[in-house]
């Protein structure tokens, strides 16, 4: 059975950090893509990052480019996010999902809330 739990989350001032970890089993995480999606209040969901399995390449939204940062550890089987400089605006909840795109099965999310 395919689990993704995500960490990480909670209430921080703008212009903070958060680091979110996704913890997968199930599945061969190696071998999979692996990406994060949010989703604001009242808003639908925003696929923001993406890591390539093999090369490790990786992809951003252009919300995120450059104060966002995707990784793994395939040995611990684990995705991470590291999110720096957030603003009011990443506010939202943050899941782990695999594919590239975001597009398959995803976790439960991890809350984001960036506020002063």
């Amino acid at each position: 059975e395919v689990q993704l739990v995500e960490s990480g989350g909670g209430m921080v001032q703008p212009g903070g950090s958060l680091r979110l970890s996704c913890a997968a089993s199930g599945f061969t995480f190696s071998s999979i893509d692996m990406s994060w999606v949010r989703q604001a209040p009242g808003k639908g969901p925003e696929w923001i990052s993406g890591i390539n399995s093999g090369s490790g390449i990786t992809y951003y939204a252009g919300s995120v480019k450059g104060r966002f940062t995707i990784s793994r550890d395939n040995a611990k089987n684990t995705l991470y996010l590291q999110m720096n400089s957030l603003k009011p605006e990443d506010t939202a909840l943050y899941y782990c999902a695999m594919g590239l795109m975001g597009r398959g099965p995803r976790g439960q999310g991890t809350q984001v809330t960036v506020s002063s």
